[in-house]
């Protein structure tokens, strides 16, 4: 496997999942394997784990680029990108942070439901698996449209579930991501299912792609913002 993000062949893999979040999600035997794959199989060189190479790899698409990401950034197509990352996406930071036209935006300083940027500012807003901590998720995705330029796009990684729905953990009891030892802010509101492209739509998007790589274990997906704004 040669990693998007530097080109690197080397890879380590170790187990992320834990006993009492696994019993939590309701995962079988399999999809314990595919999410362990995802979130523990990273690059030895940059550390990139395996959804943060297929965000990679999902964003160089959308802009028709086919090599390393890198070398993408250093395009001038790369460098012109302005970029909006909510909290840090993945191991992607490291080489989006030197961007000229970066922006990264954390939580609890800014809410995604309620960005603090006018309307049609970037041409990529990118975030890893914080959707699903959102409260009302599809407000946030809302959000990341209103403040994209016509033709941008939101891409993004949610822990997916690809044989299940997607469903809200309302009244369920509460459940983290993050370590078992200190979940933080990590509460996790929404687990997504083969179905999360639905609230792409809901959000007013009309476009929505989705990425794979090593299926199972990894998808990425990308919000389209039309040219023209609207259909």
């Amino acid at each position: 496997m040669i990693c998007p993000c530097c080109g690197s062949s080397d890879t380590l893999e170790q187990p992320v999942l834990w006993k009492s979040l696994i019993d939590e999600w309701q995962l079988a035997g399999y999809e314990v394997a595919y999410i362990d794959r995802q979130q523990g199989l990273q690059c030895a060189a940059c550390g990139s784990n395996l959804r943060s190479m297929t965000l990679a790899r999902a964003v160089m698409s959308c802009f028709g680029y086919a090599g390393l990401l890198v070398d993408f950034l250093r395009t001038p197509m790369g460098v012109d990108l302005r970029v909006l990352e909510i909290n840090e996406a993945g191991n992607l930071h490291q080489f989006l942070k030197d961007l000229p036209n970066h922006l990264l935006t954390e939580y609890p300083d800014v809410d995604m439901m309620s960005l603090s940027f006018e309307d049609n500012v970037f041409d990529l807003v990118i975030h890893s698996d914080t959707l699903e901590h959102v409260p009302h998720p599809v407000r946030g995705l809302s959000e990341c449209r209103r403040v994209l330029k016509p033709g941008g796009f939101c891409a993004f990684t949610v822990p997916l579930v690809v044989d299940r729905l997607t469903r809200s953990r309302k009244g369920l009891p509460p459940s983290y991501h993050g370590s078992p030892t200190n979940p933080a802010d990590c509460l996790v509101h929404t687990e997504y299912g083969a179905d999360a492209w639905k609230d792409v739509l809901l959000a007013g998007f009309v476009e929505c792609r989705l990425f794979s790589w090593a299926y199972p274990a990894s998808q990425a997906l990308v919000a389209v913002r039309s040219r023209s704004g609207e259909w």
